[in-house]
């Protein structure tokens, strides 16, 4: 029997992020013999793991409070370290991988770092062939002695928050991390018109109620989940409710304009991507909503989501 070998991957945040290290974690656990799996991890974001049968060990660190720092530290002495793995690229993650003392730490070639200073911290370094984020944490799997992908991204079921119709319906998740990403919130109202026509109900989900006459979904990551589930399909944006409907497999329409789609589009084939021709590659960020964000239109979008509607008035979405 191979000795076990405790292996560090450390992503604390933000929730689409999380979801993109779903499948290094997986490959990781898996495709490594004897393998245990500790996930450093901004508490914030911990709920993601909850249940995962790939993780040994949650461990949460919350870099702004020293005792939260102290506890990782007692944790990496009292369980040594074989292979740390950091997914996230920043100094900050760096530092909690030397921190542990591992023999092996892997990490992003340069170049593909955010803050280039975290390559000083590691023993090797990976770069990624392809593309996308998800691709590069596998990269970095293999290079940690992982012999093939697994492309699974368990996540927790979720539970029941706020309201939500009895009759098929789309989500749609308004807001990302910055203005320049978003669609403009009147486009939804055109939406909605054109999906009632079409027998369903367009809902926002949004973590606190918001101006508008629309159905609001007003719940935390947990009912986000539950939701996520529930809806006949999707409409996001560049952010984290849009991966986590790409974990879970659901069709729906992802609307992209700065932030390349290749690199951080949704994973997996089921949601399929508007992006206007022309649209500039940016990661700047800006809170005016773009031009080529406003070149998606509600009769686009409505469009693309007609087939994903056929499917699912053949296959209703369960009620509670």
């Amino acid at each position: 029997m191979a000795d076990p070998v405790h292996i560090l991957l450390v992503r604390l945040g933000a929730f689409g992020d999380v979801i993109h290290a779903l499948p290094a974690a997986a490959t990781l656990r898996r495709a490594i013999p004897a393998a245990r799996l500790t996930w450093a991890i901004d508490p914030r974001w911990a709920w993601l793991l909850e249940g995962n049968p790939d993780v040994h060990h949650v461990l949460p660190v919350n870099r702004r409070q020293a005792s939260s720092l102290q506890s990782a530290w007692r944790f990496f002495r009292a369980n040594p370290v074989d292979i740390g793995v950091d997914v996230q690229g920043l100094l900050k993650s760096a530092l909690l991988l030397r921190a542990s003392r591992a023999p092996r730490r892997i990490g992003f070639a340069a170049p593909c770092l955010r803050e280039r200073a975290a390559g000083l911290f590691y023993t090797e370094t990976v770069t990624p062939a392809q593309p996308h984020v998800v691709d590069w944490n596998l990269a970095l799997a293999r290079a940690a002695g992982a012999a093939s992908p697994i492309f699974d991204a368990p996540l927790p079921p979720g539970r029941p928050e706020g309201e939500l119709p009895q009759s098929p319906f789309v989500l749609a998740s308004p807001f990302a991390g910055w203005g320049a990403k978003q669609w403009p919130f009147e486009y939804y109202q055109e939406l909605s018109t054109l999906l009632r026509g079409a027998g369903h109900t367009l809902v926002l989900n949004v973590a606190s109620r918001v101006e508008s006459s629309l159905p609001q979904h007003v719940s935390g990551l947990a009912g986000l989940i539950d939701a996520t589930r529930r809806a006949a399909a999707v409409v996001g944006l560049d952010s984290g409710p849009l991966h986590l409907a790409a974990a879970l497999n659901k069709p729906g329409v992802a609307l992209f304009g700065p932030t390349d789609p290749a690199r951080n589009g949704p994973y997996g084939g089921a949601i399929q991507t508007l992006r206007a021709p022309g649209a500039p590659t940016t990661y700047r960020r800006m809170n005016h909503i773009l031009p080529c964000m406003r070149a998606l239109t509600p009769r686009m979008v409505f469009e693309t989501l007609l087939p994903c509607l056929t499917t699912a008035s053949l296959n209703p979405t369960p009620t509670r």
